[in-house]
Parts: structure tokens; C-alpha cells; sequence
């Protein structure tokens, strides 16, 4: 699990990072959460010092919501938010895609690869 956060760190470090980010439009990742949440504290754990650093932190930088807060009003939802934590890619303020919950770092950063390769905000995951 680890060892892919592992990689990205150094290959940021060393700065291999692969393709350059194709940056046209506002774009944010918006994570939605709640104070006692464990699934965002385990985010925060795992994900969230490497995140900034990597290439998907540059195409998308992380903007925090609290799920309890009145909605932002630059922000338009696709649909209603439920869970915590929710990871929502907007672009110019309306939702593109988003992530329900948190259930491990593999399985989010290739999610959220393949987020921002439909969105042509980063290359293909697949074809690198």
C-alpha cells in the first residue's frame, strides 16, 4: 500500500514526475468531510502529505469542505453529499466526477488518475 506513495515521493524528489499537467480551466479537488471521521483521518494519515507533491496535487489542488458547513457558493454539486470523505474534481467550479469514501491509497490514486485522465487534466494512467 504504501509502496506506490513510496514511488511518487521519489519520483517527485527526484523529479521524475512524468508528463507535464495540461492546464486550461480552475480546477480543485474538493475533499468533503467531518470532524471524528476515521476514514478522513486515515486519508490524512496516508494521503495527504505526498498529495500536493504529486501530479494529480498539481492538476487538482485540495480544497476541504465540512459536510456540516452551508454548501460554498462557487461550488455546484453535481448531486447531494452523504458520506465522508467524498473527493469531488470540479472544474471551474461545477463537478466533474467524485470518490465516495475512503477505502485505501491504491485504490484512490487510481481512481483519481482516472478522474483526471477523463477530465484531460493528466495523461492516461493506462498508456504511461
Amino acid at each position: 500500500m504504501r509502496l506506490r506513495t513510496a514511488f511518487l515521493s521519489l519520483s517527485v524528489a527526484a523529479g521524475l514526475a512524468v508528463s507535464p499537467v495540461i492546464a486550461a480551466a480552475q480546477t480543485s479537488l474538493i475533499m468533503v468531510e467531518e470532524q471524528g471521521c476515521v476514514w478522513c483521518a486515515r486519508w490524512d494519515d496516508q494521503i495527504a502529505p505526498i498529495y500536493p507533491k504529486t501530479q494529480a496535487g498539481k492538476a487538482a489542488p485540495l480544497r476541504r469542505v465540512d459536510i456540516n458547513d452551508d454548501k460554498p457558493a462557487d461550488l455546484h454539486f453535481a448531486r447531494s453529499l452523504h458520506y465522508t470523505p467524498t473527493f469531488v474534481l470540479m472544474v471551474d467550479g461545477h463537478e466533474v466526477s467524485r470518490i465516495e469514501g475512503y477505502p485505501g491509497e491504491d485504490f484512490f490514486w487510481g481512481v483519481l488518475e482516472k478522474m483526471l485522465s477523463d477530465a484531460k487534466l493528466m495523461p492516461d494512467p493506462a498508456k504511461s
